[in-house]
């Protein structure tokens, strides 16, 4: 059995290293670099308990543990630690210590004040996400996985249509048995030759700065002078860094994920909002400005499952904000589904592809 990967982000990359674990043949399709979109850009936050009460819980649940056992288990560092996180008000030129229910890191300005701990280090954690992005394929790879560099043009089929028989690479076919929409937001090129439901993408700026505070995770609620309200987020690394996200931006998703760049007026507004959680934070040398698209869906949920109507034809995208997190419970269920016909470990019904709409290829466009 031959099994085509399009995409190389860190859903791939887990379908390529559990399918790898069964010896099953397996081939990555990406143009533009392993975890060179949302996949290496994100902040690599895993929450156990915080998708309780939605469909997604034991997707979550599943992806959490298998993280921990998968740093345990491999030898490779992708930052994996346990750590907690605060919930944090700031404002600027305003005194919020009136909100102040625990004390605040002697990194945060005075203009902020810890309101509440949001988990501690039972539940949540944290990776560098391309660093796990490129263990996961690293492991495919010396299991005999293969990572093929090239632009994915179409899915050829059957001469009755009823069958997905591979991939156009680069102006060449590719033979499969069974192949994967994996591409992130880049998934709604692909309606254009399968029928797919929509995935969008949505712009999210970071900055990394050259600055490791205590290790706390903090989710902020910042209003502005002006009375504008932004939530940025803070993740303090092991490796002497912080990153810092939450800027979305104006540009629509353009055709190649290379092309996909921060605006100059976004990360200048995330700055400003830095500053007023933590001036010695924004003081600090700013090490990357980057921006990317994290896939999302109609109804929030991932798609995961089968193409309806296209044997051998399968989906997995549109994780939003908890693609690190359900990585690898995706890709666990996923070679379990093309192996063996189903999914064990987490039922994945609340995410077959065919509960929603397919697109119509006329009705999208991409700059």
């Amino acid at each position: 059995m031959t099994v085509l990967i399009c995409g190389g982000g860190v859903i791939g990359a887990c379908i390529a290293y559990f399918l790898s674990l069964r010896s099953i043949e397996t081939v990555v399709i990406e143009r533009a670099g392993v975890a060179n979109a949302a996949s290496g850009k994100s902040g690599g936050f895993l929450a156990r308990d915080w998708c309780n009460g939605t469909p997604a819980a034991a997707l979550a649940h599943r992806g959490f543990d298998l993280h921990a056992e998968l740093a345990a288990s491999l030898d490779r560092d992708w930052g994996y630690r346990r750590i907690g996180a605060l919930g944090v008000v700031a404002g600027e030129g305003q005194d919020m210590r009136r909100f102040a229910r625990l004390p605040a890191p002697g990194w945060l300005g005075a203009n902020s004040a810890v309101h509440g701990r949001l988990s501690t280090a039972e539940t949540t954690a944290q990776i560098h996400p391309a660093a796990f992005t490129d263990a996961m394929m690293t492991g495919a790879t010396e299991r005999g996985a293969r990572l093929v560099e090239g632009c994915v043009q179409g899915i050829t089929r059957s001469p009755d249509g009823a069958r997905a028989t591979g991939a156009v690479v680069d102006d060449a076919e590719l033979a499969a048995d069974a192949v994967v929409i994996a591409m992130g937001p880049w998934s709604l090129l692909a309606c254009r030759w399968l029928p797919l439901p929509a995935v969008y993408g949505v712009k999210a700026h970071s900055l990394i700065f050259d600055y490791e505070p205590s290790a706390e995770t903090l989710f902020a609620d910042v209003e502005t002078e002006s009375g504008e309200a932004a939530h940025p987020e803070f993740y303090p690394r092991p490796d002497g860094t912080t990153y810092v996200c939450g800027s979305s931006g104006e540009h629509g998703l353009p055709v190649d994920p290379a092309d996909v760049a921060p605006e100059p007026a976004a990360a200048a507004r995330l700055r400003r909002l830095t500053a007023c959680v933590s001036p010695d934070l924004a003081a600090s040398t700013v090490l990357a400005e980057q921006a990317c698209f994290r896939p999302v869906t109609e109804d929030g949920l991932p798609l995961i499952g089968p193409v309806p109507g296209i044997a051998g034809a399968w989906m997995a995208t549109g994780h939003s904000v908890w693609g690190m997190l359900n990585g690898p419970s995706t890709g666990e269920a996923m070679a379990e589904s093309i192996a063996d016909g189903a999914a064990t470990t987490v039922d994945l019904r609340p995410f077959d592809p065919a509960r929603l709409e397919p697109l119509d290829p006329q009705a999208f466009a991409v700059d």
